[in-house]
């Protein structure tokens, strides 16, 4: 692990990628090698890069979006990662990761690191693992990293939850379809861009600029918010107009927040966050490790499904068997 740290501290992108393959694998022995391996990228190194969320429905351009705004930044001398997460099938769990063929300029690059992770059965339009991700390319240098989630819905505010910034992409005309999910979009979102304001649809997509603006003046502001933030903008990925002051608006919020003490705060939180998070998932991993927890859950299925026992009942003998164990493990010699 002291190696793969230093490797990938150098820039080495095959090292990278090994690594977000270790720290993905739900391997008792690998994760302990993954927590070995962060705890010494942690001490090593102390960089730090502008993480960007990126969310919108599915065929809003997210993929085409990222590819130009990734290839400007390059261009402007950044390097860029992508993490993008691709939903996975809940019959078989297995994940199509396609997103990486559609940046095929973006993936040629040098200064590029695309990497797609499958969402498994983790809510919020993140992959279980990606805030490790996020850590892994900011110790390997990478300036800006880019998380394009799987897509708009109320569970998608858990990328706030690891991101610093968080774009919100939406198309010309789709307020009404959008209806259900703008409480928990929208009031997280920093800066919403109304995608293919181009050609025929240019009418279209200034109607939904102001339409929304008009909207985001009825939400409540919050600390984080700079003045005239949020903020709506038109863009065309495909001609890449708009997306030059996308950035530049990113920058704006983004300096006005570290002035302001609201970036270290934000990242303290979301390392609480993150901390009662990895304490939800150790205390799962333990129920379906122990044997004789896993046999009282068996049971106790059955009787539900007989309608013998209530399901709230039968949870609580659960972690009561959970709690004996414990005890009974510290009064070991």
């Amino acid at each position: 692990m002291t190696q793969l740290a230093e490797d990938i501290i150098a820039g080495n992108r095959r090292a990278l990628a090994r690594a977000i393959t270790l720290v993905e694998s739900t391997r008792p022995d690998h994760r302990e090698q993954a927590v070995a391996l962060l705890e010494a990228l942690r001490v090593r190194t102390d960089r730090e890069a502008l993480r960007i969320g990126l969310s919108g429905t599915p065929g809003v351009g997210k993929s085409t979006f990222t590819e130009a705004f990734g290839m400007m930044l390059i261009e402007g001398g950044l390097r860029v990662a992508v993490l993008a997460v691709d939903p996975s099938s809940t019959r078989s769990g297995g994940s199509i990761l396609g997103d990486k063929t559609r940046m095929e300029r973006l993936s040629r690059e040098r200064n590029a690191f695309i990497r797609p992770s499958p969402s498994q059965t983790t809510l919020g339009g993140v992959a279980r693992r990606t805030r490790e991700a996020i850590a892994l390319c900011e110790a390997a240098g990478f300036d800006v990293i880019l998380v394009e989630t799987v897509g708009v819905g109320q569970s998608e505010t858990m990328v706030a939850d690891m991101c610093d910034i968080f774009l919100l992409l939406l198309a010309p005309a789709g307020g009404d379809e959008l209806q259900g999910v703008k409480r928990g979009i929208m009031e997280i979102a920093d800066i919403i861009l109304i995608n293919k304001a181009d050609g025929d649809l240019k009418p279209a997509a200034m109607r939904t600029v102001n339409d929304y603006a008009g909207a985001l003046r009825l939400l409540r502001k919050r600390p984080q918010d700079a003045p005239g933030f949020p903020k709506v903008l038109p863009v065309s990925a495909l001609t890449g107009e708009g997306i030059a002051q996308a950035w530049q608006e990113i920058e704006t919020l983004a300096d006005w927040r570290r002035e302001h003490g609201h970036w270290q705060a934000n990242r303290a939180r979301q390392d609480q966050s993150w901390f009662e998070e990895e304490l939800k998932r150790g205390l799962l991993a333990r129920l379906d490790a122990d044997r004789d927890v896993r046999k009282l859950r068996g049971q106790l299925a059955r009787e539900i499904a007989a309608r013998r026992i209530s399901p709230e009942a039968a949870a609580r003998r659960v972690l009561d068997q959970l709690g004996q164990a414990g005890r009974n493990s510290r009064q070991l010699p």
